[in-house]
């Protein structure tokens, strides 16, 4: 199970937003093959797994009904983008199942576990069951709060300042947080911004990494009109929502497959979604350089974060800068 989990990883910038997976054919101790959820929109593991298998049929063992499947998440039991999993594999005449976590999602939950038992598959469920949610956590997070996983991302100045008023852009955090920033964009299903940070910065918001991944979706809050020039429309499809009722916004993308969001704005709609109670996450890259009293506070109620039920999980060094992520 160990090994389905942590070989999963390498899929997770492609298949996502949906959750990485991962599936093993056994037989007794021997290896016959694996699978994993390698692309979003294709095979799941475990029918992965069952194809790779059928290589060694008649070199490692006779029949499907000798082996058993380890599956990190629990099979899915319906059709969408691919068929049911469950039934794949009640198809295939194997016999034993052990799953990792049940999928939280409801289309789901526990009803693939269901198909497997009524066609007299035994099943064996919650075998580090802990690690597969940690590692699908915006997933599990999602169907358990009915909507996305919001991390907000800002860079601040020493003494916890945005940018000085009437400069259209203040550079504060060095190359280095700037190429971290991209890994974190490349970690979720979508960017959100708003309408001022668009017209000041006109910013693209993709991620640029050097890896395969599926880039995230593009959301903008904006009552004002812009045209297609601006960068931030380049790449891919924009969702725009003029309505400033952030808690409608986001528990609309429950239905949608996004899982997380990652909010990059400016202080006025950051303190918006401060107050509205919508922040999971806050990264902050505080540079060692001080804006002083002309700098626009990233916070309100005293510029402390603190103050909003946030802790901070951990710190680490980016060359003159400081990462600081915190959790509710």
């Amino acid at each position: 199970m160990l090994l389905a989990i942590n070989d999963a990883d390498k899929y997770k910038y492609t298949a996502k937003p949906n959750p990485v997976v991962g599936a093993i054919l056994l037989k007794e101790e021997s290896i016959i093959s694996s699978g994993y959820h390698e692309q979003y929109g294709c095979n799941h593991a475990e029918i992965n797994a069952i194809e790779n298998a059928k290589k060694n049929i008649g070199k490692m063992f006779k029949d499907f009904s000798e082996l058993t499947l380890i599956c990190s998440l629990e099979p899915c039991s319906h059709v969408g983008k691919t068929g049911s999993c469950a039934h794949k594999i009640v198809e295939s005449g194997i016999k034993n199942v052990i799953v990792g976590s049940i999928d939280p999602n409801p289309k789901v939950s526990g009803k693939g576990i269901k198909i497997l038992k009524d066609n007299d598959v035994n099943v064996t469920s919650g075998i580090l069951d802990e690690l597969v949610e940690q590692q699908n956590k915006s997933f599990f997070f999602k169907h358990r709060n009915k909507r996305p996983y919001i991390t907000v991302k800002i860079a601040s100045s020493k003494d916890g300042k945005s940018h000085y008023p009437n400069i259209s852009q203040t550079v504060i955090t060095c190359k280095e947080s700037k190429k971290d920033v991209q890994i974190v964009r490349a970690n979720h299903d979508a960017i959100l911004t708003g309408g001022n940070t668009l017209r000041n910065d006109n910013p693209r918001m993709n991620a640029r990494v050097h890896f395969s991944l599926n880039q995230p979706k593009k959301i903008l809050l904006t009552n004002k009109s812009f045209d297609s020039t601006y960068n931030f429309f380049k790449d891919n499809h924009v969702d725009i929502h003029k309505t400033k009722n952030l808690d409608k916004i986001i528990k609309s993308y429950y239905r949608d497959e996004i899982t997380s969001i990652l909010v990059e704005a400016g202080p006025k709609l950051v303190n918006s979604f401060l107050k509205a109670n919508l922040i999971d996450e806050l990264i902050v890259y505080r540079s060692n350089i001080e804006l002083g009293s002309d700098g626009v506070d990233w916070f309100e109620d005293n510029n402390a974060i603190e103050k909003y039920d946030f802790k901070l999980e951990s710190s680490c060094r980016i060359d003159n800068d400081i990462k600081e992520i915190y959790k509710k």
